[in-house]
């Protein structure tokens, strides 16, 4: 299996080199080759297997030609054997037809853990094997930086630097990325919001001699063993509703694009998926973009669900790529005019050909809270406000089939938005009580590209 750029100007990699790279050299993303198909049969016989054996049927012939099936089938035991549930990831029936997938019962109570578990396993692998080191930079809107430093804090095998808006995560989800001890780990808040330290990490990746004298590897969701790593529970979730004999929707909320990517992934491999349903919450630039084809970035503004709060999606540029027909210089002149510009028109085919698979939803502050309220009263479901802004919009969308939300993050996680909503302070859980005692290690920075990379260079030299 080979792995090209979304831009068309880079190499054609293997699933481990692309997994290593990340970012591609000419700033695409890496995607696969050809997807490969499972047929109705090789879907139905995933009923009622283990997470671990379903993850490992699904993604499989993804990596082939990189990891031993008995070296992958370790990584994946390895890396859901600290969740919570053994279901990996339950299903909680909400009301007729509609479902909740629960995604937070990971090390960190979050979606993020299903890839970056594994990630984190597959790394230490590859170098291991190639006696080597990397330096891992990551951004983070709230979850992903806390997954990666719980992936990788302690390997031998990398440093890991996030960067966090300062200021914009719960405490929660700044403290799973600030009290960690161990010393390859680095938490950075940067004066900004999101997109800022979304665009330092690319333009790290983007100084070829900084990414070369650094050995600099990335894991957000840029890098597509992350979006792999998250079809798996549209297959867990479908079979269980009776896929292949039923079609199922999903609702995903989403800031970044790369949860409902992956739902996109599943279809194309031939999962009966009837609809994808993007939700956002005010900063809504998917659900405009879907519903006009205009995608233009505002300003980014703070809200009760911070994971959500983002103008520029990344992973969106993968989906541009099928609808371009994967035509690289096409995507290419997108994105320039997009840092250029500030935004994009869709041609009026590829707008079409986005509005045949996905539809969306645009839910405000107080429609989120008054859903965190309700979902309690009427569902007996404590949401946290991610998860709330996807019940919302799915309620909005159900029909015959059976819609699945995705349940994105657990909800103390975000104590405030949920006591508010409902009275109740959601605790948690047991592993983690002592979480608000632990001391915490952050760095305070400026949004600086030439600081940051300074500062890199000198924390794994020290």
């Amino acid at each position: 299996m080979q792995y090209i750029s979304t831009r068309g100007q880079a190499p054609a990699l293997a699933f481990h080199e692309a997994m290593l790279t990340g970012l591609a050299r000419d700033g695409g993303l890496y995607v696969p080759e050809t997807i490969p198909q499972m047929s109705a049969g090789d879907i139905r016989a995933l009923r009622g297997l283990p997470y671990e054996e379903v993850a490992f049927r699904v993604m499989r012939p993804f990596i082939a030609g990189s990891f031993t099936d008995e070296e992958f089938a370790e990584d994946i035991a390895k890396a859901y054997a600290g969740f919570g549930h053994d279901a990996r990831a339950p299903l909680v029936q909400l009301g007729p037809n509609h479902f909740l997938c629960e995604l937070f019962h990971g090390p960190t109570l979050a979606f993020k853990d299903f890839a970056m578990q594994l990630i984190g396993q597959l790394f230490q692998r590859e170098l291991t094997r190639r006696g080597s080191r990397v330096t891992i930079v990551g951004a983070t809107s709230g979850d992903t930086g806390s997954a990666a430093i719980e992936a990788f804090r302690g390997l031998a095998a990398a440093d890991v630097f996030i960067l966090y808006p300062h200021g914009r995560v719960s405490e929660v989800q700044r403290r799973q990325m600030t009290t960690p001890s161990e010393a390859n780990v680095h938490a950075l808040a940067l004066e900004g919001h999101f997109d800022d330290c979304q665009a330092r990490l690319k333009d790290m990746f983007n100084d070829h001699d900084f990414r070369d004298g650094v050995r600099l590897a990335g894991v957000n969701s840029i890098n597509w063993a992350r979006v792999l790593a998250q079809v798996v529970y549209y297959f867990s979730a479908a079979t269980a509703l009776g896929a292949p004999e039923r079609e199922v929707s999903f609702t995903v909320p989403t800031g970044n694009f790369g949860d409902i990517f992956a739902g996109y992934i599943a279809k194309r491999m031939g999962l009966q998926i009837d609809k994808l349903i993007v939700a956002t919450n005010q900063n809504d630039i998917l659900h405009r973009c879907l519903t006009t084809g205009e995608y233009v970035t505002d300003e980014v503004i703070p809200s009760i669900s911070p994971s959500m709060d983002i103008q520029v999606s990344s992973n969106f540029e993968r989906l541009l790529f099928d609808v371009y027909d994967r035509d690289g210089t096409a995507v290419a002149q997108l994105m320039d005019e997009l840092k250029g510009q500030g935004g994009f028109h869709l041609s009026q085919g590829a707008l079409q050909r986005l509005q045949t698979d996905f539809a969306s939803g645009r839910v405000s502050e107080e429609e989120t809270s008054a859903r965190i309220k309700s979902a309690f009263a009427h569902m007996g479901e404590l949401l946290c406000p991610h998860s709330a802004v996807g019940v919302h919009v799915a309620e909005a969308h159900l029909g015959d089939s059976p819609m699945v939300t995705l349940a994105t993050a657990h909800p103390a996680k975000f104590p405030a938005a949920v006591e508010a909503a409902t009275g109740i302070h959601p605790p948690l859980p047991e592993r983690m009580k002592d979480l608000y005692d632990r001391s915490e290690r952050v760095t305070r920075v400026d949004n600086d590209l030439g600081a940051l990379e300074q500062l890199i260079r000198e924390r794994i030299a020290a």
